[in-house]
């Protein structure tokens, strides 16, 4: 069975799928569009998938085009390493946590890093407009970051003893925000996001975990580590 997957490098929803992957030790294939010269919303992938969104995985010719249900997928198509646990008790809080933040942590992440890393915008003035939106969607951030910190506690993943979905879900979204620190530090440390690891050590101490997973490396962000 051929695994291909369609994702545009860096985009959270296509990371995580490349993450269930590398969770269960599967190989497969990745084909990177480029979002800047609009590959995404060529024919040819309106073809695959007209939408025009990432991830789509390709399985002999069956088509899957939501990251969600791609987890899911591999789930039921290779049980080993689940990614939504083996008990109902387990799978319940895995999906619980993993819906949260692909609802409330993608939304803040989405808020405040895009302008700054995807439209390479400068801060707002203070007291604008602009600037009380950005600020109020940091603190989301904040909020959501407290929460997941508080329920790591001494756990070395969400919601189950080994990685899982909700562990794919996370990790991209606490990678940007790593990332922004390295590249944007002075925007960082403006609105207060600068020393996030100091801020929130459990999550750091997870976030270096999940780094040193056999396979994750591979599916990092190819104009990160070239």
């Amino acid at each position: 069975m051929n695994l291909k997957i369609y994702t545009v490098s860096g985009a959270p929803r296509g990371w995580r799928a490349l993450l269930g992957m590398a969770f269960k030790g599967l190989d497969y294939e990745v084909k990177y569009l480029e979002a800047s010269k609009g590959e995404h919303k060529a024919s040819d992938f309106l073809a695959i998938n007209p939408r025009g969104t990432v991830p789509v995985l390709e399985v002999d010719g069956v088509l899957i085009r939501d990251s969600l249900a791609i987890l899911a997928w591999l789930d039921h198509q290779y049980p080993q390493h689940p990614l939504f646990g083996n008990t109902p008790e387990i799978a319940a809080n895995i999906w619980q946590i993993t819906t949260e933040c692909n609802d409330y942590l993608r939304a803040a992440i989405n808020d405040v890093f895009t302008p700054i890393l995807v439209l390479g915008e400068t801060l707002p003035e203070s007291g604008t407009e602009k600037r009380e939106e950005l600020d109020a969607a940091v603190e989301r951030l904040h909020k959501e970051c407290r929460y997941l910190n508080n329920l790591l506690n001494d756990n070395c993943c969400f919601g189950s003893a080994s990685p899982s979905a909700a562990d794919a879900i996370i990790f991209p979204e606490i990678s940007l925000v790593h990332r922004a620190i390295e590249k944007k530090h002075h925007h960082m440390e403006e609105i207060g996001l600068a020393s996030f690891d100091k801020d929130y050590p459990q999550i750091e101490i997870w976030r270096n975990h999940i780094a040193a997973q056999e396979g994750v490396l591979k599916t990092m962000p190819i104009h990160w580590v070239t």
